[in-house]
């Protein structure tokens, strides 16, 4: 019996990184399904079930969360501190993968409860190989809460 996909929500405002974002998952063949919203508020509103994402069934609670930290509106970090200062959401698996190679944003988003901190590569075949790697371990090796 094949394991339930586990939802992806991805925030990411660059429409470039997510088609290549989403074209990784595909190409690697991962047991996930990706959501995808554009910026902080957006994540929010998602997780809060504000606004278009209301319904349950279209829009799954993440089992994991692909944040940008650079996104217009509010941006991954204050989006991070939110998320892990709220009960209902701390437990939910938070990847910072964004352009950001500045030490403070490592240290300021462990500070802040995230799992995992993640440079985006520029080539795609690198790209690729951080989303199967984030695949393996993520989506195969370790114990996700339920969604």
């Amino acid at each position: 019996m094949e394991a339930k996909p586990v939802t992806i929500l991805l925030a990411e405002d660059d429409p470039d990184d997510q088609y290549l974002i989403s074209e990784a998952l595909d190409e690697n063949r991962l047991n996930a399904r990706l959501y995808i919203v554009a910026d902080g508020e957006e994540l929010m509103d998602y997780l809060h079930r504000r606004g278009e994402y209301q319904d349950s069934q279209k829009w799954p609670m993440p089992g994991l969360i692909l944040l940008d930290l650079n996104m217009p509106r509010k941006d991954g970090r204050e989006a991070l501190r939110e998320i892990k200062a709220d009960p209902a959401f701390q437990h939910i698996p938070i990847i910072a993968l964004t352009t950001s190679q500045a030490e403070k944003d490592v240290v300021d988003t462990y500070q802040n409860g995230v799992s995992g901190f993640i440079t985006k590569p520029v080539e795609f075949s690198a790209l690729r190989e951080v989303i199967k790697s984030i695949g393996m371990y993520w989506l195969n090796t370790a114990r996700l809460p339920p969604e």
